[in-house]
Formats: structure tokens, sequence, C-alpha cells
């Protein structure tokens, strides 16, 4: 209570309430309790520092072996998401269509009432991450759902229902799901770029990409941004044939080129522009290329032959695109993950292994790792050069206030102590290690520090006037641990609800909470015997000077 509250509450100290009473005697014998655990620990400082090291120590090795799952850019995801199908490339727009349809028909048998805002169907256009594919061959269907609330699925949950059933129907080349979430990155978890120079050799080096993925436990989505692109139909003259026929090969070259595309006989300018006459056959409508290839030409004889008896044919699918990247020949390979398997450290780090045992066969084909992981690279140099800067200033500032080279230190030693109590958040909660949970970090930096402060700054005025140093110590313990846990608990309350998700969970602003909830708790408690042990242990033979 301010003073003000008190005269407005016209509180009288010579007649103290039966909760004052009560409060008095529990504040009492919670001083009493936690000095005696204080003596405790100084007499036994190497048992009591060796055992905060092996919290701390537990903690990194609980980050550094995948204990805690690590998810950067954990994030809510929209509530809708994207069906998507790609068809063979001949297929024409309304059988595309069609499948789309058929496939949507699926989608709204398995899902619940009530889930269903919107579901639209399209054909002739892809909508991705990064750029929309134009083609007959595409198909899309989105479903929009219901704003979250009881009883409804999340949108994983949906999606990993549907899975099997949408990608057993036969027809599409691929089917895959797209879900959008509301935050950084635009690009896939798993997102690299094979870059070569002949294209035989990439197409078959991103297969082989492509299987390594299939391996990886928790891989999903798989697909490129090589594009199929429409039937070719590719010419080589028989020579043998031609010369049986008695026929110029270039007057047989020069037929397939009047049939098809024509050829240009003449050149003239009008008002400045360059226009060409091109000479060709009567448009037909053929059918299929069989028609045109039936087609007879005259030879010296009198007689006709058709074209298909003087050519080689071959029909491949043609390249949609010829991507670049850095100067090469590049096709991007991109993937999901599931939210419960592989990071996206751990599952590039393995895809990193496992394409050396498989680099000799492409030689000169090599990889260049993007998506998310570019990202993640970027937001921790970010946060280290922030988390240094941050503790520069309060370094600073403490020494600055306690006129002191050391004592910051020891102030700046509560900061491992919340990261040990961050990690023990992590693995009882269960969140992930984010980038919302490192920025976090980055605030209760500037926190866990005040308990650090507020012991320190009692016991050096203490010392100040007069005070042995062990008797400064537990003084300054005794008269500052209800303050200090008092300012530590408010704090808890106040996150409490958003760390727990009471009012609703969010991966982005819980485990963010979480961490400083869980890392206040556990560096407050530490602290309390850990700065007072430092304190006592390096402070024997230093003369303090009272703050101004």
């Amino acid at each position: 209570m301010l003073p003000v509250h008190v005269v407005g509450a016209r509180v009288s100290f010579a007649r103290p309430s039966r909760i004052h009473r009560y409060r008095v005697r529990f504040t009492h014998r919670l001083q009493l309790s936690y000095v005696r655990l204080l003596l405790k620990a100084l007499r036994r400082p190497r048992l009591t520092l060796l055992t905060v090291l092996l919290l701390l120590a537990c903690a990194l090795g609980a980050v550094l072996t995948g204990q805690i799952r690590m998810d950067f850019f954990a994030a809510d995801p929209l509530r809708l998401f994207y069906v998507n199908l790609e068809m063979p490339p001949a297929t024409p727009l309304e059988a595309t269509l069609a499948k789309t349809q058929e496939i949507e028909h699926k989608v709204r048998g398995l899902l619940d009432p009530g889930e269903v805002r919107a579901i639209v169907s399209y054909a002739g256009t892809l909508f991705t991450e990064t750029e929309p594919r134009l083609g007959d061959q595409y198909g899309q269907i989105l479903v929009g759902l219901n704003p979250k609330r009881p009883g409804l699925r999340e949108v994983d949950e949906i999606v990993e229902v549907l899975r099997p059933v949408v990608t057993s129907i036969p027809g599409p080349l691929q089917t895959s799901f797209l879900r959008l979430a509301g935050g950084p990155p635009t690009a896939k978890p798993i997102s690299v770029k094979v870059r070569g120079d002949r294209y035989s050799e990439l197409r078959s080096a991103a297969d082989a990409l492509k299987g390594i993925l299939a391996q990886l436990p928790g891989v999903i989505d798989i697909n490129d941004d090589a594009a199929r692109g429409r039937p070719e139909l590719v010419l080589r003259l028989d020579e043998d044939a031609v010369n049986r026929a008695g026929l110029d090969p270039r007057a047989v070259s020069q037929a397939l080129q009047l049939l098809v595309d024509g050829q240009v006989a003449a050149e003239m300018r009008d008002q400045g522009d360059k226009l060409e006459v091109r000479v060709r056959r009567r448009p037909a409508p053929y059918r299929d290329l069989d028609e045109l290839l039936a087609f007879r030409l005259p030879t010296p004889g009198g007689l006709g032959v058709a074209l298909d008896t003087l050519v080689h044919q071959e029909r491949p699918v043609g390249l949609g695109n010829v991507r670049h990247y850095n100067f090469r020949r590049t096709i991007t390979v991109e993937a999901d993950i599931r939210a419960d398997s592989l990071d996206t450290v751990t599952a590039n780090r393995r895809i990193v292994a496992e394409w050396a045992k498989q680099q000799a066969r492409f030689p000169d084909i090599d990889l260049d790792f993007s998506g998310e992981l570019d990202d993640i690279q970027e937001s921790l140099d970010a946060i280290g050069l922030l988390f240094v800067f941050g503790l520069g200033l309060i370094y600073l500032i403490l020494g600055t206030q306690f006129h002191s080279y050391w004592q910051p230190f020891m102030i700046l030693a509560t900061v491992p102590l919340a990261f040990t109590g961050v990690v023990a958040g992590l693995l009882v909660t269960g969140n992930p290690m984010s980038l919302f949970t490192l920025y976090g970090v980055v605030a209760l930096a500037g926190v866990a520090v005040n308990s650090a402060i507020v012991l320190i700054s009692a016991a050096n005025q203490r010392r100040a006037v007069g005070m042995g140093l062990l008797h400064a110590t537990v003084y300054a313990a005794r008269r500052r641990v209800v303050p200090i846990l008092i300012t530590s608990l408010t704090t808890v309350a106040g996150l409490f609800s958003l760390a727990t998700g009471l009012g609703g969970k969010s991966l982005i602003w819980g485990p963010m909470a979480a961490s400083i909830v869980w890392g206040l708790a556990f560096s407050t408690v530490l602290t309390l015997l850990v700065i007072p042990l430092l304190y006592r242990t390096f402070m024997g033979r230093r003369t303090v000077r009272p703050n101004p």
C-alpha cells in the first residue's frame, strides 16, 4: 500500500487487524526459515556452487541433446489451409477441375459440422507461399475454417486426418497441403537449392534429394519448383528413308516448317516497325499430331510419301521453366516438417550428412540451403548481438551505481540461473524453443538482475556503516527476502495466465511468457542463495563505498 492508501483507508497501527497479525507472523517465519537455509548454504559453499553449476550443466545438456524441441518460428496457424494437386501436363482444364471437385467432396465429408466457413475449388492456378503457378494441370482447394472455439479441431489435426484420404485418390501426380501461419518466415522449413549446369543431371540430383527427404521421419509435402511443361514432339530426319524417297532433306525440313510454324518469305517496314511476311499452310483442325504427320510429300516419281515415314519421333515432356541462382541452373526442393518431429536445424543437418554419401554420383552439383535455415541464422545473430549489447548496458549502469567493477559480475550471474529456469519450464510445459522464447530470455536478463541488485545494495549499505561481512550479508538477505519474493510473485502472477494458456493458447506469446515465468521463479530462488554466497566469498578484501 502506498502512503496515500493508508491515509485514505484510515488504517490504525495502534490496533492491528487479525490479518495483519497473521501476516506479520507469516513474514517472520518465512525470514527465519530462509536464514536457516542460507546459513546452511554459506557453511557449504563448494557444495552449493557445485549444485548450481550442475543444474546449469543439465540445462545446457537438455538443449544440446535435443531434449528441448526446437521450433524457431513456432506460430499459430491461420484458420485456413490449401489442398494442392498437380495433374499430368497434358490434362485439360476441365479434367483438372473435375478431379479438384472430386477431392473437395472427400474433404467436405471428413470435416465436422460447424468447422467449415467456406470451401472454394478452382483449376488453372496454384497459389504457393512465394509465387503463383499457372497451368491447366494445376488445381487447388481453399478450406476456410470458423474461428477457434471449444470443440473445434486445430488446423494441423484436420490436415493429418485428411492427408491419408486425399493423397490416396488416383489421378494427380502430386497432392500436398499448404497451411499458413501468422508470422515469419515465408519459406518452408526445408528449402534446398540444387545447382548445376546440365539439366538432366540437375533433375536426377533433385530426385535423389527428394528420396533422402522421404526417408526422414516427420518430413511431409515434398515438392520442387521445376514445373512440368507441355508435351513436345521432337522429329529427326531418317536419312535413309529420305534418300530412298529421292527427296532433299532441306525440302523435308522446309515442309515441316511450313506445316507448323511457317517460313518468313519477306520483310518490310511500316511506320518504322519491322513486319514479316510468313508463309504457312492453311490452318486445319488437327485432333492429334498423327494427322499432321500423315501429310504426304510429293516425290520426284510423282507419288507421295507420308511424313511419319521420313522422321524419327520422340514425344517427351518439355521444361516448364528453367530457374537460375548465382549464375547456375537451379531446382529448389522444399518440404514441411511435422510439429512433433524433427526441428529445422536437425533436419537440414541430416540432409547434409545423407547427401555426402551420394555426392560422388553428382560431382558437378552443389546444394545451397536456404528457407528457414537462413532466417534462423539471421535471427540468432541479431538476438546474440542484442543480448550482448543489453548485458553491456546493464554492466555499465550497475558499475556506475555501485562504484565497482566486480559487483556487476556477481549480479549478472543471475542470468544463467534464469536460463536454467527457462529450460526447466520448457521441459515441463512441452513448449518448443522458439525465436519468441529467445526474445523472452533477452527480456528476462533485464528482469532477473533486480533481486541481486536489491541484495547487494542492502549489504553495501550495512558494510558502509561498519557492519561485518557475514553479518551484513545475512542481514541484507533477511531484510530483503520478502520484497524480493513479492516483486517476483507479482510479475509471475501477471504472466501466469498467458504462460499456462488459461485465456487461450498461443504458440507465439505462450512460450515467451512461460520462459519469463519459469526463468524468474528459478532465478529468484537461486539468487537468494547464490548471490549472498558470492558476496561473502569475493567481497572479503574489498572496500565498499555507500551508494549516493
